[in-house]
């Protein structure tokens, strides 16, 4: 296994191990988070003082500081795979007279992913600032629950409108605060979450797309070499048929890197399409990120008749005015006097 190989192997973990990261990224205390503190714990018998203490900083740097790392390592990780696809795949593809508008998509793809990616980064993620912090705080009622009226934010010295949060990272309060996205480097808040929802979903999109391509690809050439109907000998001479498994090696050893990236695009669209579903799902019942793990860490509970033994307090998301409704709200945030018409 070359070079190249190796090192787009470890890109792809890596680019793994980031949308992990950026999927839980704004979570306090979430399962991702318990998990590194206990292997954090169970490590620090083995690993010396100082080498923890380094990688507490480094760790802290990445994550709890805004940096551009994740965005330069971003690029690189995409231009690894288009990469990859643009002299491996396409070329075959090219050979085997595949439709040159399915071997375009892609691109087509990642120009439209590129530009909500900058949108997204760019664009301001709802601000609360002393000129337009009064009316941002007529735009929702609070609910008494998640959201208390008279709290006042420590930091920018404001009375936090509902729904919204201060950000450690970027030192700022933000309107509808969904979360803080390391892998756009900016909050995700009432202005920019369709960016960051289409950014998502066109993401998602491009995963899938090459891995369809790639997957006929290779199913091409099983077929055109008539491979499922030979044989092969084994270490102790005896002779088999074709097996799926014998069929993915011989695959794996002459397409190394497309067969690697292959699996490596079909988990990051399972990941991403997951992912993508959940905000679907917070978009469609008028949620934020923060406001859905904030109803699990509280222990509230949407039914509307609860037993008298159960301590759960009962929730009645005042925000969901139904999917349309909802919807449009994403893609058009309401002003103060679209709210004062209702």
């Amino acid at each position: 296994m070359d070079f190249l190989t190796l090192f787009l192997m470890y890109l792809c973990f890596v680019l793994a191990t980031i949308v992990l990261v950026c999927i839980y990224s704004g979570r306090k205390q979430s399962f991702l988070a318990r998990s590194v503190n206990g292997a954090a714990q169970v490590l620090s018998f083995v690993i010396p003082t100082q080498l923890r203490r380094m990688t507490q900083k480094v760790l802290h740097r990445l994550f709890h500081t805004r940096s551009c790392l994740f965005v330069v390592l971003h690029i690189a990780l995409e231009a690894a795979v288009y990469g990859e696809y643009t002299w491996e795949v396409f070329d075959y593809c090219w050979e085997l007279e595949f439709s040159v508008h399915l071997l375009l998509l892609p691109y087509l793809l990642l120009a439209v992913n590129i530009g909500f990616f900058v949108l997204c980064s760019r664009a301001d993620p709802g601000i609360i600032t002393k000129s337009n912090h009064a009316s941002l705080t007529k735009i929702y009622a609070y609910d008494a629950v998640l959201f208390q009226k008279g709290i006042v934010c420590p930091t920018c010295n404001m009375e936090k409108p509902a729904r919204s949060k201060h950000c450690s990272l970027c030192n700022i309060c933000v309107h509808r605060f969904d979360h803080h996205c390391v892998w756009v480097n900016n909050c995700i808040g009432a202005f920019n979450t369709k960016y960051f929802f289409l950014y998502l979903f066109t993401l998602t999109a491009m995963a899938a797309n090459i891995a369809i391509i790639t997957a006929a690809f290779l199913i091409q050439v099983v077929l055109l070499s008539n491979m499922m109907h030979g044989s092969y000998i084994d270490d102790q001479g005896q002779e088999h048929a074709i097996e799926i498994l014998f069929l993915i090696q011989h695959l794996f050893l002459t397409f190394p890197r497309i067969v690697f990236m292959l699996g490596f695009v079909i988990l990051l669209t399972l990941v991403l399409g997951a992912y993508c579903s959940f905000n679907l799902y917070l978009a469609l019942t008028n949620q934020t990120s923060n406001e859905w793990y904030k109803l699990r860490r509280y222990g509230c509970s949407h039914h509307l008749a609860l037993q008298p033994q159960d301590r759960r307090v009962i929730y009645k998301n005042i925000y969901s005015n139904g999917i349309w409704m909802n919807l449009k709200e994403i893609f058009k945030s309401p002003t103060v006097l679209e709210r004062k018409k209702k």
